[in-house]
């Protein structure tokens, strides 16, 4: 096969940029050359081809017919090795991690928001593994976590998300306005599986609000937190819940808090080891926690 005869490429690039722009100046800003630069190599490509390529006016480069057919040739064939090149080249190493937390807080407050990490960083593949258990935050069974308690794991970095405040809720349809009615309801109960102690219970309300006649053995239990919640909001009775986790039922009037006393739970967490705190992948998903509506954050921005 003879080998192509060809003007030079970089000739070629400067003409049909000037082409397009129909300035050598602009020509010149876009290849990061001088607008001498560009003149010379228009120069030369007519003294090789032996046909004048532009009609020069002040301040213009009008094209002349042999002008025009080469830069649509040009253009078409630049083109379509710019779009062979960006297909060819590698896409972008993709990352994936993986976020261990309680199920409701991952329901109720997490994934509704997921969208943002995903705009900002959509190389990040985020794997949510909801549990109430603790799990090993040792990059294998996750990376990070978003935990209740006094803040305080040894080795990890721990940033308070929100308070944890539980609370009396119930639908509105029950009418409920003084806890010596609460005994005419069933309670609502949430214990998770496999966990010896709950945030919150009604048997420590009871001890705070003395109800009398009110057992607090007897209703509804229930193991997932966003169940529980659910069946307060069908008017099964009465559940004591995470004020946080159903922010948006109290607000839309689904839920209401019909009486006291509230319990103080301990607040929430993101952890992740010391050893992650400068790990762009960690950083970028403690960043879009932080910025979750409803954590302390997002309230000290809107404050």
């Amino acid at each position: 096969m003879n080998p192509r005869r060809l003007p030079s490429l970089s000739a070629l690039r400067a003409f049909e940029a000037a082409a397009r722009h129909e300035s050598a100046k602009q020509a010149a800003h876009e290849l990061s050359v001088t607008a001498t630069a560009i003149s010379h190599h228009i120069r030369g490509l007519e003294d090789a081809l032996e046909v004048a390529l532009f009609v020069r006016k002040p301040r213009q480069l009008v094209l002349t017919p042999q002008g025009r057919e080469l830069f649509q040739t040009l253009e078409a064939a630049f083109d379509s090795i710019g779009k062979t090149v960006e297909r060819l080249q590698a896409p972008p190493v993709r990352q994936a991690a993986t976020l261990s937390t309680t199920p409701a807080v991952a329901v109720r407050w997490l994934l509704p928001w997921v969208c943002m990490l995903r705009e900002s960083h959509p190389e990040i593949d985020l794997r949510i593994h909801a549990s109430h258990e603790p799990v090993a935050l040792d990059g294998v069974t996750a990376d990070l976590a978003i935990r209740y308690g006094e803040g305080q794991w040894p080795g990890l970095v721990a940033e308070k998300l929100f308070d944890n405040t539980f609370i009396p809720a119930c639908s509105p349809h029950l009418k409920l306005t003084d806890p010596s009615e609460l005994p005419g309801h069933p309670l609502i109960h949430f214990r998770p599986q496999d966990v010896s102690v709950t945030p919150a219970d009604w048997a420590g309300w009871q001890k705070r609000a003395r109800v009398p006649g009110l057992d607090v053995g007897a209703g509804l239990v229930f193991s997932d937190e966003t169940h529980a919640i659910s069946a307060a909001i069908g008017g099964q009775g009465v559940a004591l819940m995470s004020r946080p986790l159903i922010a948006d039922e109290l607000a839309e009037g689904r839920l209401v808090q019909p009486f006291g006393p509230e319990l103080e739970g301990k607040p929430f967490y993101l952890v992740y080891p010391e050893s992650q705190r400068d790990a762009p992948t960690i950083r970028a998903i403690r960043d879009w926690v932080m910025r979750v509506p409803g954590g302390l954050c997002q309230l000290s921005d809107s404050a």
